[in-house]
Parts: structure tokens; sequence; C-alpha cells
């Protein structure tokens, strides 16, 4: 149950707080100071323990000095604490707010009665704290341990090492430079030589004997203060998905760790602020079949993270090229092993780009990893401006054209629901750019950028490219639209998956047809293939197989029908009757239990038909539909000034929904699935800002633990957790052995070295 605080005009409550909350004193003349303080008139008859059993006060209303917090997870207050920071004014700006903490008028006689009384306080804290001046008063608070000055030296110099680690890990800065030479220092050796040197106690202590060409700390020792830190900041999150108890699982593209490919994992929750969250966690090792893989993944959530797989209610896998389609059979192998993971697009990404990646034809693939690359490619300086002119030449009759193109080409244009229209649009002024940036006549560009342009113009000019483009163009207009309301508002997505329906009945049209419609397309990929001068022909190595020299173009657009509009059209059908199951509906059409919704629908919405998907995780299921008429009946006779919430977010937000538990779990479940945008999200997602670290730091200097912090450093971390946590783990003793041990290894391995160069200056005398 939540503690309140009693203070007046305060409204804090400890589950939307990290302040500390306070038990008002036992002792009856330190409890009538506390309620005097208060000026709450309606607390003055009550008893000293009354008021400590069932009353607090927040930290904000004590001063600083006065609270102490002995260690990460106990604050406490000291003995002489007297509340005296209050608000006793703010209500008279809105009388209306006034409730049942009403604040004592003072009369002369009540003022001067205080004053008294304040004086004698102050006076006898005077000559207490002469007493213990007297007395020798360094006590220590008996519940912390006794520790010796070595250990708490030891203390003091972990927590300088920790507090260098993190500002690493938050600045992306490496521990070791990239040229770094075999002179000079690294950068976390050169940090604590500043830190030394600015007057850093109790690092000086500890390396001032140590000569000055001495690395003060083996590589097995940075690792070990890495580890901590990653994982103390891991554990933070993890301690707010544990009391969320529900959430989904969401992994990246792979990266590539010291020649080892790893999947970024995230996972999905409502925090006790009923905020909607995506976090990074950690990497796990891409090896192995799907089998593994799960297995893997199980052991990492369960074990390791102590999270039930039961309470997984959704999964999205954003995976890129040949690592599609062992993600979607690991998303198959999950969802057969926990039927509520529902597996369904990532919010991230573009609902046709997400269709065009599970397609597993070389020619689909070759398209998408030619647009990955061209969103790449415009990154380098005065590439854009080349594309700009390109646009300009190729299309200088027609301003309307060229300045759509223009508007269309910003940055992330690859990644839109639009992408491969503007991409057939683009298809004639992009290969004029791109040869210009090869032949680099006036010498603005790298030997690399030329040789990337060269790579993607050769792409580009391939008329089975040009034929894919048209044909996925053509195929995707009718998902363009579904895939754009699945990532708007939550109004957007209800409709989306009520008009399922329309979009299987229009591919199903296609597909019925679909020789009129290859007609028409083919048509179009020649005519484009016609002003790029490129030759219609057949793959070369259809060619080589069939042991034909010459085919017709009858025989050409055959080819083309069979081998990439038919495949194309049944795999973007089978992917969205795979994405949007009977069950996924369901859940999304529940969507209807925000008010926007349900205000659209003319308040006629029956939740309770889909409700049974998540039964199990309302507290009290067998209320539900007499709770639903409620919170419609409440919506619907609302006042006229009242507005409608819009998002789970902001019914989330209502105080009033705690009286509905069974929608209040509802709309937090619902809220996890991975289709939904991210609300009240100010700052980048956790996947924006991976891709922030890799694209800063280079590709030698990537590191897990330093990744980790980088990523969340908006998570609270506390240096003492990190120095206990080592403390508990690695002994000084040990710490010390290990590097004894690493310095004799070296100086052995150097021994060796210096042997085996005089046994071969011995043997070149020899021979001389």
């Amino acid at each position: 149950m939540p503690n309140f605080c009693a203070a007046p005009n305060c409204t804090r409550k400890s589950t939307q707080s990290d302040l500390a909350f306070f038990r008002f004193p036992r002792d009856p003349e330190r409890c009538r100071i506390w309620v005097e303080n208060c000026r709450r008139a309606d607390l003055e008859a009550k008893t000293a323990d009354q008021l400590n059993k069932h009353y607090r006060l927040c930290a904000k209303h004590f001063d600083p000095a006065m609270v102490c917090k002995t260690s990460p997870y106990r604050t406490v207050l000291k003995d002489t604490a007297i509340p005296t920071i209050f608000d006793l004014t703010s209500h008279l700006k809105n009388p209306h707010t006034r409730h049942r903490k009403r604040i004592k008028e003072l009369t002369e006689e009540d003022i001067r009665k205080i004053k008294e009384r304040r004086l004698a306080s102050s006076i006898e804290q005077l000559v207490s704290k002469k007493d213990a001046s007297v007395e020798d008063g360094t006590s220590t608070n008996e519940d912390e341990p006794q520790l010796s000055t070595e250990e708490r030296e030891f203390r003091e110099y972990l927590r300088s090492l920790f507090e260098v680690v993190v500002m690493l890990g938050k600045q992306s800065i490496p521990l070791v430079g990239d040229k770094a030479s075999e002179a000079g220092p690294n950068n976390f050796q050169a940090l604590l030589d500043y830190r030394i040197n600015a007057g850093d106690v109790a690092l000086r202590k500890r390396f001032e004997a140590t000569a000055v060409n001495t690395e003060y700390l083996s590589e097995t020792q940075q690792s070990q203060l890495l580890d901590i830190c990653e994982n103390t900041v891991r554990e933070e999150m993890l301690m707010e998905v544990r009391e969320s108890r529900f959430f989904s699982l969401v992994t990246g593209d792979l990266i590539d760790f010291a020649n080892e490919k790893h999947l970024p994992l995230f996972l999905r929750y409502v925090n006790q602020q009923n905020v909607l969250r995506e976090e990074f966690l950690d990497f796990m090792s891409f090896e192995g079949d799907e089998a593994a893989l799960v297995e893997r993944l199980e052991t990492q959530l369960t074990d390791r993270w102590s999270l039930s797989m039961e309470d997984c209610r959704g999964q999205a896998h954003k995976a890129t090229g040949t690592s599609t389609t062992k993600m979607k059979a690991v998303a198959v192998l999950l969802l057969e092993k926990y039927p509520l993971a529902l597996h369904m697009p990532c919010s991230h990404m573009a609902l046709n780009i997400h269709l065009t990646n599970n397609l597993p034809f070389p020619n689909v693939q070759v398209v998408m990893e030619t647009l990955r690359r061209i969103g790449a490619f415009f990154d380098v300086p005065f590439t854009q401006d080349e594309l700009e002119r390109a646009i300009f030449t190729h299309y200088q009759k027609n301003e309307e054209k060229i300045t759509a193109l223009r508007q269309a080409c910003v940055s992330g244009w690859t990644e839109q629901h639009s992408a491969f229209d503007v991409l057939l649009d683009m298809l004639p002024p992009l290969l004029l750019c791109m040869d210009s940036i090869w032949e680099n006549e006036e010498g603005k560009f790298s030997n690399a950028t030329t040789a990337d342009a060269y790579a993607i113009s050769e792409t580009l000019a391939d008329f089975e490219i040009v034929v894919t483009i048209v044909i996925l163009k053509n195929v995707l207009t009718f998902t363009r639209a579904f895939g754009r309301n699945l990532q708007g508002e939550t109004l957007d997505v209800f409709f989306a998956a009520n008009s399922l329906t329309a979009v299987l009945h229009s591919l199903n049209e296609v597909n019925d047809n679909i020789d009129v419609y290859h007609e028409f397309w083919f048509e179009e990929a020649v005519s484009v293939a016609n002003a790029m001068e490129i030759p219609v022909t057949v793959p070369r190595l259809f060619l080589r197989k069939q042991r034909a020299a010459d085919v017709g173009e009858n025989q050409t657009e055959a080819y083309y029908k069979e081998y990439v509009t038919v495949p194309v059209i049944h795999g973007i059908m089978q992917e969205v009757e795979d994405m949007f199951s009977e069950t996924n509906l369901k859940a999304l059409k529940c969507l209807s239990l925000v008010p926007a919704v349900m205000g659209q629908m003319k308040f006629n919405t029956t939740e309770e038909n889909y409700a049974d998907v998540y039964r199990n995780d309302l507290p009290n299921p067998d209320t539900l539909p007499a709770e639903l008429h409620c919170w419609r009946i409440k919506w619907k006779h609302r006042g006229k000034e009242v507005r409608l919430p819009t998002t789970i977010h902001e019914t989330l937000q209502l105080p009033d929904v705690k009286f509905f538990p069974n929608v209040n779990s509802f709309l937090k479940v619902l809220s996890t699935l991975p289709v939904l945008k991210l609300e009240d999200n100010r700052s980048n997602t956790a996947s924006e800002r991976l891709q922030a670290y890799l694209c800063n730091m280079p590709a030698k200097q990537w590191n897990k633990s330093l990744a980790m912090l980088n990523i969340n450093t908006h998570v609270k971390h506390d240096l003492d957790v990190m120095v206990d946590k080592y403390c508990r783990i690695y002994s000084e003793d040990e710490a010390e052995a290990e590097t004894e041990a690493e310095g004799v290894a070296e100086a052995e391995a150097e021994g060796v070295v210096e042997a085996e160069a005089e046994g071969v200056a011995e043997g070149d005398a020899e021979m001389k």
C-alpha cells in the first residue's frame, strides 16, 4: 500500500517518487513539534502512537543535513530531526484545491508559544553538541559494519576507479585509443593520471610508489570493473521489469564483436509510473541453430535475469539479410512454447520494410542490401549535393517532380513506408549521381566512396533489380496505408486491425489476376530500363542453365512473372497472414478500451469478446464484464468539458483508473505489444542510442560493457553498490595476485622472446 505525505499542499506518494518517507516519532514531545510545524489541526487530537502508525512525511520537508543515507537502500533521520520546510500558501491561489489536509490558522498566542519552544529547543541542541564534543562524539551507526583503515581506503580507491569507468562509458570513450603507441598510456591510464594530479587522494595513495611506466590496472582488473558496472546498470532496469511483471522481447540486427555475431536484446515494459519503456539489456551470441538460440534466450531471461517467459506477451525481431530466416524460425519456436508471446512487427521499422526483409528470395535481398547501402552512402559529405544536382539534371523540365524528390530524399528515406516508391522515381537520377561520383572529376571523394558508388551503380543497372523494385513498389502499395496506421496513434492502430481483411482481399484479387497485373508491371519496368539505357534481359545464370543464347521478349516476361512477381505476391500474403494471426488481431482490437476509441465507436464496443486472450493476466477476471460496463458508462456520461484520453499512456495516467483493476491490468499488458509506438518518448529510443554508439565508435573499439553504459546513461547507478559488489566477488588480495600473475606472465614472455633473439644471433654468428 503506498505511503502518502501528511504535509499540507503536498501530493507526493511513495509509488510515484524515489523519496524516503518517515513515520511520526513515538516520543510525544517530538511528535507534538512535528504536528505543530505541519499546521494540521486535524492531527492535534491524535496520540503519538496513532500518528506513528498511520501518518508519514516525505524527505522534502526536512533540511538535507537532517537526512542520512546509511546505505544505497536505507535512509534514516537524525534523532533531532524536525520538519521545517512546508508549503503553506499555494492553496490560497486556488481555494477549490483544499481538501482534507486543512491548514490551521495560528493566533498571536500560538505564535508566541512556538517561538518560546524553538528557542528552548535550540539551547538544548547547543548544550548537547558541546557534551558530544567533550565525549569524543565520533559514534558510528550500529547497522554499518566496522571497517578497518585499509578497507576504507581500498573502498575509496575502488570508488574512484568506478567513477572513471562510468565516465568513459557515458562519454563513449574506449579504454584503449585507436592508435595508442607502445610508449603512451591508454585512455583509462591517462584519466587515472589526470585524477591523481588533480588531487584524488585515494588513487595517489595507491599508486604513489608505482613506477612511472607501470600499468595501474591489468586487463583482467579492467574487465572486472566493466563487468560490475554493466551488471549493476542492468540490474537497475531488471528490478523495474520484475515489478511490472509483463514484458515483450525485442531483438535488433546482428552486430559483430570480436569476429562473433551477437544479437542485441531489448525488453519493453510499463514501469511503476505507468510509462512504457523499452530498454537495451544485453548482447547474446548468435552461434548455433534455431533450437540452440531459443534455449540460450530462455537461459538468459530465466536463469540470469530471473524473469519468467510465461510473462512474455510479445516478441519482435528486427532482422536483415540471411539472419531473417533464422529469426523467423526462432519466433515460431518461442510461440509454440509460449502462446502469449505474440509475434508482431517492431514499431521501429516500417511494415513494408519488415515484410520485404522477411522474403527469402536472393533478388529481393539484393535490393534490400542495396537500399541499406544507399542510406549509409548519403551520410558521406557532398554526396547529398551530388544527388540533388542529378535530380535537377534529369527532371529539369519538371519543377514539381524536382521539389517532391528533394523533399522525399531526406535522411532516413530508405527506411520509410514509401521507400520503394521514392526509389523507383529516383532510379535514373540515382544512377546518374553514382556514375558522377565514380568518375570523381573534381577529386572531392575518397577511393572508398567512389568504390561504393561503382558497386551501387552496377547493381542498379541490372534489369533484374529494376523489375524487382517495380514489383515490390506495386505489391506493397496495398499494405502501405495499413503499415502507416500501425505506427500511428492508438485509434489508427485499432482501425488498422479492423482493416486487415480488406488488405488481404486486395492482395488475393491481385493473385487471382496475376497475368493482367504482371503485364502492366513488366511494361513499367521496361520503360524505366529504357530511360536508363539498361538492356532488357534475363539473368546470366538463367541463360547458362537453359543453354539458350537468345531469349525472346515473351520468354523474358514469362521468366520474371514466374521467378519474381508470383513469389513476391505469395510471400507478402503469407507474411501478412503470419504476422497478424487471429490472436494478434484480438489483442489489437482490445485497444477499444482506450476512451477515445470508445467514443469513436459510439461506446458500442465489445472487448469481452476478445478479452479471453489475457483472461489469466487480470486480477479479477470474473468481474470483467461488469467492470467494462462501468468503464463505458463512466466515459459515455462524462461532463462536456472532459476530454477523452487518446492513448494508453494518457489513460494509465488517470488517477481513477486504479478503481478499475481489470482495465488497468489489461491496458498495461496491451501497452507492451511491440507493434505499438513508444508514447511519451522525449529522447531517442534505446535502439537509436545503440546505433549512435556503433556509428560513433570505430568497430575495433566496440566494447559490450561500455556500450551498455553509453546506451543507458539515463539509468540511475550508485557507485557504492558497485564497490560493494566488487568487494563481495573479488577480494583485494585476489586482485593483487592476478596483477602479479599477469606481470610474471608478461616477464616470462619477454624472456622467451629475448632468448629466441639471442639464439638467432648466435646462429648467425656461427654461420659467418
